[in-house]
Order: structure tokens, then sequence, then C-alpha cells
């Protein structure tokens, strides 16, 4: 739906990913690889999904993970997303480079607002986003360390999208021809980002994101400390080292590096090598409850889901967001009772169809265990 609505250049920037876009696929195809053992006569007539994370109860395991410009998939995107957020009690995390304030999401989503940062310039402006950050409330900071140069991505060089995003005449086609995205747009006017300025350019370096700026980033910051884009054990244990309260797995949807592993088959190895305690977050790939739930399985405490939010967005707006969120909290909860489970805290790789676990198989030694599988379940 949301590729029939929005014109072709937008649909690409969200859906499209760099190289040959096999990292993107990887993701979602491995998902499908992995198997859960259906378990038969358990006691699951009430089930429960909400969920802990960080000193905070959430209605549902998962959030709305940081994304810049959402308003480009339609006008008013981060409000709705807000709205969204604050109606179904999930964090949605506000990028740097989003269409929208950081004082506007704080005081449209409230608590359940996160603020994700990439250092893109230098330091000292990327600390003045943390200051604002802190002033407006936040109490929850994502730094993302994965993008230190962001990937072509030949969807929008062939497309000719840029930033600042401009309704150019070499798209007048394209967008002629999705009528109710582009006079909407026009109506509330062309999206920019909001918080880095108009003169962001979406291709300079943001290595500043280093060892040095994460040990001063943490001495800064009072709040809780995320660290995204993680995909190697060694550098796990080293943001743990360095005082992070979560990691979290990512592959940036596969949009930076095409021949990165599926973050899915990344995600056992870091549970492992952290620990069963440690709080981990875990995108890319995800399309599904089912999915949510495996991904659980493997090791992540929490998830947050990007493109799938952005989807339904472009096909329904709010009420498409609404829908998506309603949907995956039904999946994740049959889920459950076809796996003889009644608490999400009772997951583990115990879970996982031992016939068919190559990502477990990708772990030296014994199978990751999460840290809540202590807790036995109805159908173990």
């Amino acid at each position: 739906m949301a590729r029939k609505r929005q014109p072709k250049l937008v649909f690409d920037f969200i859906d499209g990913a760099t190289g040959r876009e096999v990292a993107s696929q990887r993701n979602t195809a491995r998902f499908d690889d992995i198997m859960l053992q259906p378990r038969v006569m358990a006691h699951v007539e009430t089930r429960m999904i909400t969920t802990r994370f960080l000193g905070r109860d959430y209605g549902l395991p998962f959030g709305i993970a940081p994304m810049g410009m959402c308003d480009l998939a339609w006008p008013g995107a981060d409000r709705a997303l807000a709205q969204s957020a604050c109606d179904f009690n999930l964090p949605v995390c506000l990028s740097a480079a989003a269409s929208s304030t950081i004082e506007e999401m704080r005081h449209w989503a409230g608590e359940n607002s996160w603020f994700q940062l990439y250092v893109n310039g230098s330091i000292d402006e990327a600390l003045v986003l943390v200051e604002r950050a802190r002033t407006a409330g936040y109490d929850t900071l994502v730094l993302t360390v994965d993008v230190p140069q962001v990937a072509r991505r030949l969807r929008d060089l062939r497309n000719g999208f840029d930033m600042p995003f401009r309704l150019g005449i070499s798209n007048f086609f394209d967008f002629a021809l999705h009528p109710r995205w582009s006079l909407t747009t026009l109506w509330h006017g062309t999206p920019e980002p909001a918080n880095i300025g108009k003169t962001f350019d979406r291709g300079a370096s943001r290595a500043g994101a280093d060892w040095y700026f994460l040990d001063r980033l943490r001495a800064l910051w009072p709040g809780r400390l995320i660290v995204k884009g993680v995909t190697s054990e060694a550098d796990a244990k080293r943001i743990q080292a360095a005082g992070a309260d979560a990691i979290y797995v990512s592959n940036h949807g596969g949009r930076q590096l095409d021949s990165a592993p599926a973050a899915i088959d990344c995600l056992p190895r870091i549970r492992q090598a952290l620990g069963p305690d440690f709080p981990l977050v875990f995108d890319s790939g995800l399309r599904s409850g089912e999915d949510i739930v495996k991904a659980l399985a493997l090791g992540a405490d929490f998830v947050m889901l990007g493109r799938p939010m952005l989807f339904a967005l472009g096909a329904d707006g709010a009420r498409g967001v609404n829908a998506l969120i309603r949907g995956l909290g039904e999946e994740i909860n049959v889920v459950l009772a076809q796996i003889g489970l009644n608490d999400l805290r009772q997951l583990s790789t115990e879970v996982i169809n031992s016939h068919a676990e190559p990502i477990c198989h990708a772990v030296e030694g014994p199978k990751p265990v999460h840290r809540s599988a202590q807790l036995k379940g109805t159908g173990s």
C-alpha cells in the first residue's frame, strides 16, 4: 500500500539499502530460517506480553526505532508516531536527523520519548544536541556508532534523492502520479532536518562517534545510555566496560555494509559474550510478531521496529501505524499460546526448533541462554 501511495523517490528512500541490498534481504531471510517449536496442552488461557526494560514498564516488547526525516513518509509522521507510542505505551526514539525538534517530540511523547544522536560535524555540535535533550527532559539517549560515513544507496542515487529534500522538476511526474502525498506535503511544508540545521550534509563524516567520545558522553549524560549499531562481540564487551546501560544490536537495516552478517546471527553471540543479565536491544529484519518472539528468545530484552512503521504510515497514516502495532501485539500473543508459554519472560533458546538451528550453531559451546530463561515456562 505504501508503494502505491508514496512517490517512488520516497518509497525507495525508506525501502532501499546499500549496494545490491543483499544485507537487507539477508536480515529478513534469516528470520525465515529460524523455526519455533509448538507445544501442546499447556495452560495458556491467560498470557502476558507487557515488558519491563531499563526500569520502565511498556505495554509491548517493542518500540519505534530512530529514523531520519520520517515526515517524508507522510506529513506529521513524527507526531503520529508519538501519539501511537503514548496510546500503546511504547518508546519512540527521535533521530537527530528527524524533521521534528527534540523539544516537540518530548512534548508529544513525554516519558515515552528517547533521543538518538549522530555525531555529524564537530563534537561540540553533538554535545549541544545532548544538552538540549537533557534540558527537554529525556532520560534515554541512543548513540548510533555504525555510520562513520553514509553508504552509497543506489536507489537514492538513481532517483536523485538528497538533503535538503526538494520537490524537484526532475521528479515532477513521480509527484504528479501521487497527488495526495504531494499536495499534503506542499500544504505542510517540505520536510527538512529540524535539529541539525538547514546546512545538514547527509554525506558528511560521522566518525566523531569514537571511543573517546563514548567515554566523554558517558561522563556527561546523567540518564540511560544505549549504544546502537553493534554486531561485534569484541565491540560489545568494550562498550559494556565503558559503562553503557544497554547495547543495541543492529546492522542499520542493511543500509551501511552490504557484506554485513544478518543482525539476528550476531545477537546470540553478543548475548553469550556479555552474559545473561546485560540489557540488549535489537533491530534489523523484523517484520512480524513471530520475528519479535524469535529475537527475544535468542537474547534480546527489547526490540525496535523501523521500516515497518514507515510503511504503515505511507499506507494509511496514523491509522496505519495503530493497525500495525495492534496486529503485532495480537501475533505475539498467539505465538506465546502456540509455543506453550504464558509470559515473555519465559522465552529462551529452548523454544527454537532443534532441527533447524543454524542460528545457534553459530555460537561455539552450549546454546546461549537468555537471562529470563531461568523462569521455567509452562511449555518447557
